[in-house]
């Protein structure tokens, strides 16, 4: 790993922690806007790393909500950290409306499927509505992020 990358990382690493303080009031106190970070740093890490920072954002958004969901926020980083790495891929492969699709359908729905039984089928049914409407508020504001700076420094961007 590079000096860049690791400096690269550890800043939207910071940005995705910021981003956990702006919670959107959807019933769960850990839906927050700490996915954005981590969908633009697509553009210049690599997909395991920008999973980290999604997986280390969401930690961060967890701290601040008081981890109401307990150990199991270390299975959502986790999922998180899957579901960057799948949009991410899906960017270098350059699946410009299927990458957003992904990232919305799989931390909006596919993430808290293992909720459903570890938890109880009906958190499942009252946590997805306002997942899908976070993930969507993610990926609307990286999508819009993520098309200036690539047309701004399209030299630096992978």
């Amino acid at each position: 790993m590079t000096t860049r990358n690791l400096a690269l990382a550890a800043l939207f690493i910071s940005l995705s922690a910021i981003g956990g303080m702006l919670k959107i009031p959807l019933g769960i106190a850990s839906i927050a806007l700490d996915a954005m970070p981590a969908l633009v740093a697509v553009l210049f890490l690599s997909a395991p790393l920008a999973g980290t920072v999604a997986a280390l954002g969401h930690l961060a958004s967890a701290l601040y909500g008081g981890f109401p969901l307990g150990p199991f926020h270390v299975i959502i980083a986790l999922e998180m950290a899957l579901v960057i790495w799948l949009f991410a891929v899906l960017h270098r492969k350059d699946y410009k409306i299927g990458k957003w699709v992904a990232f919305v359908l799989g931390n909006g729905i596919v993430a808290a499927l293992p909720f459903y039984f570890l938890l109880s089928p009906a958190f499942f049914y009252a946590s997805v509505p306002g997942l899908v409407i976070a993930s969507a508020i993610n990926a609307l504001g990286a999508g819009t992020v993520m098309s200036i700076m690539a047309s701004r420094f399209r030299e630096r961007v992978k």
